[in-house]
């Protein structure tokens, strides 16, 4: 899920008697399950493309050289983290604005390989045993493994971690923990993690994937605290200087003890990574103008199409690049918060969508650079087919006639195409028809919710940068006698609010992995409608949608999974919960001409693969400094 970060990336203890009991019959179930095979990786469905003796990933450079500074704004956010400003070192709570790159600063169980849809290949653990049954992982931890104060990184560190994580951590960390029943201990070198019976496909992935922290370190500290406090490390970068709410850069390990692992081979190439904060999109961009940061990638057409002319791209110090984006795009648009009673009739959601004119605002604000997003797996092979359900899909979907939208069992809804002229008649008076019969009448040219009161809506926004994309869509809604408006708050204010659901509509992105799995939970599941800090922006509680992220969580084959997919995508379309809004087919780069990379960039790495696997080019950071 933007997807939210480029790394999918618990108090301290059960406790109690009975929870020691709990621990062991799980440790003695554990023991006596160990028939499974030892593996150096793991995947949802058990493929992986390296073998156990390999050297490194194939998109790699294993004689990039070392050094240089690479700095950017975010561009992607996941757990507590803003794109504009940072108030803390801890990212994996409610608390703060956690700041960009602390991931970077922990190595975990196991990592991703970036040109496979889910294989992940031993980091802090060398290995893995897995039962039969799937539900006991048993880790070993590599004896090299240390934290940045030089101390062992240990069996204790990783079970203490994913059990703290499990009750403290951000409440998206705790939802795709919920099928993890215990991690513990049984010395030094071995770890293991038992899981619930009917657990998500995806949660042994998420759980290796998740930061060790040390455990004497906490001993002494609350975990669940923010904290400019830097936090004990043990990964390729640690924290070095920063400025709160300006930047903030990360130094890499000179002896990082991982450094030279196959799956770490080439990578991690930059001295420093610097993350740079701008309250303002445009401001933003001036700072790249004048080499405040080196790298960017353009989110905006507007500056793409007219922007990128200035001095250092005309004479080449400025390298543009269009790289092609094969990965799921996923769902960007204004998400509507049904838990409010006047969103409650989806006849009313659909109105608002047909008055919302993609066409028109693609061609006239954003110069035609973008298509229309229709589906949460947008640009991939998991979105329903324009036809009816396949028979397998049918059969998934069969329990549910009667009880869902009989469209389901049709064509799946798409937001209607306009005559882009910013004012379709026909599509506003399809609006009018259809707030009418949800019982929104008007009076006095106002629109009226069925209590009498005036229907307003207000968008709540934290950049002015999409300003001109709410105008006409705003105005449109005025033509229907809805007073609508745009509230711009502040970061801080914008995230306390989202997490509250004290909002009426607000613009989400966001991104499914190859493998969707159980993080479908925390954008679409009844089960966190009403946590705190959930993604589920719309509140989405329906028992079918509930049933069918089940079903994906449950698929034994890539073949099952895209039918529980499919399936699940027609529920939620016929759903009408957001104001679906477009995405690009491309990776807008452009960055000063002193980096390099493979010239085959890895798919699964958000297409870019950057700052991980690219390097510090010296002849062309040379050439770039004579031209001054």
């Amino acid at each position: 899920m933007r997807q939210m970060s480029r790394r999918h990336v618990l108090a301290l203890g059960v406790g109690s008697a009975v929870g020691a009991s709990l621990n062991a019959q799980l440790l003695r179930s554990a023991r006596a399950s160990e028939a499974g095979i030892e593996a150096h990786g793991i995947s949802a469905f058990g493929d992986l493309k390296y073998p156990a003796d390999f050297h490194h990933f194939d998109y790699v450079n294993v004689d990039a050289p070392k050094g240089g500074t690479f700095s950017l704004i975010p561009s992607v956010r996941a757990y507590n983290q803003s794109y504009q400003t940072f108030n803390s070192l801890n990212a994996f709570i409610l608390k703060g604005d956690g700041a960009q790159g602390m991931d970077m600063t922990f190595a975990p169980l196991m990592v991703r390989a970036s040109d496979e849809p889910d294989a992940m290949y031993g980091l802090a653990a060398k290995s893995v045993q897995i039962s039969p049954d799937k539900l006991v992982y048993r880790f070993t931890m590599r004896p090299e493994a240390k934290f940045h104060d030089g101390t062992k990184l240990t069996a204790h560190d990783a079970a203490f971690s994913l059990m703290t994580l499990k009750t403290k951590g951000h409440p998206l960390i705790l939802v795709q923990l919920r099928d993890m029943v215990n991690a513990e201990a049984v010395d030094d070198a071995t770890l293991v993690v038992t899981f619930a019976k009917g657990r998500a496909r995806d949660v042994p992935l998420y759980a290796a994937s998740l930061p060790i922290f040390s455990k004497p370190y906490y001993a002494s500290r609350p975990f669940d605290e923010s904290s400019l406090e830097i936090p004990l490390g043990s990964g390729p970068y640690k924290v070095g200087k920063f400025e709160v709410n300006r930047y903030i850069e990360y130094e890499r390990v000179k002896d990082w003890w991982a450094a030279d692992l196959p799956p770490c081979r080439g990578t991690y190439n930059f001295d420093v990574v610097r993350y740079e904060f701008y309250r303002d999109r445009d401001v933003a961009f001036e700072g790249f103008t004048g080499k405040n940061y080196l790298y960017r990638e353009e989110f905006t057409s507007r500056i793409w199409a007219t922007r990128y002319d200035f001095a250092a791209v005309k004479d080449g110090r400025v390298k543009l690049e269009i790289v092609p984006d094969d990965t799921p795009s996923g769902a960007q648009g204004w998400f509507i918060n049904t838990r409010r009673e006047k969103f409650r009739d989806p006849r009313v959601r659909e109105a608002l969508i047909d008055a919302f004119d993609f066409e028109w605002t693609n061609k006239t604000i954003m110069y035609g650079a973008y298509a229309r997003t229709v589906s949460p797996f947008q640009n991939s092979d998991l979105m329903a087919s324009n036809g009816p359900p396949s028979p397998e899909e049918l059969k998934l979907l069969e329990p549910f006639r009667g009880q869902v939208p009989d469209e389901v069992f049709a064509a799946p809804f798409a937001p209607p195409v306009s005559d882009g002229s910013g004012q379709d008649r026909a599509l506003l008076r399809k609006s009018q028809q259809l707030l009418n019969e949800a019982g929104f009448p008007i009076k006095d040219g106002k629109r009226m919710l069925p209590s009498g009161e005036v229907f307003k809506i207000e968008f709540l926004a934290e950049e002015p940068s999409l300003q001109p994309h709410h105008a006409p869509y705003i105005k449109n809604l005025g033509t229907l006698g809805i007073e609508a408006s745009l509230r711009l708050v502040d970061a801080v204010q914008y995230r306390a609010r989202v997490e509250d659901f004290d909002f009426d509509m607000t613009i989400q992105r966001f991104s499914m992995s190859a493998t969707p799995g159980d993080a479908m939970r925390a954008f679409f599941s009844s089960q966190v409608a009403a946590t705190k800090g959930s993604y589920n922006l719309a509140g989405v509680a329906s028992p079918a949608i509930d049933a069918m992220i089940e079903k994906i969580m449950a698929a034994e084959s890539r073949e099952e999974l895209t039918v529980a997919c499919r399936a699940f995508d027609r529920l939620f379309r016929a759903g009408r919960y957001w104001v679906p809004q477009w995405y690009n087919k491309t990776h807008r780069l452009a960055y000063w001409d002193q980096f390099s990379h493979s010239q085959k960039l890895p798919r699964y790495a958000n297409g870019v693969g950057a700052p991980d696997i690219w390097w510090s080019d010296r002849a062309k950071a040379a050439k770039l400094e004579r031209a001054k």
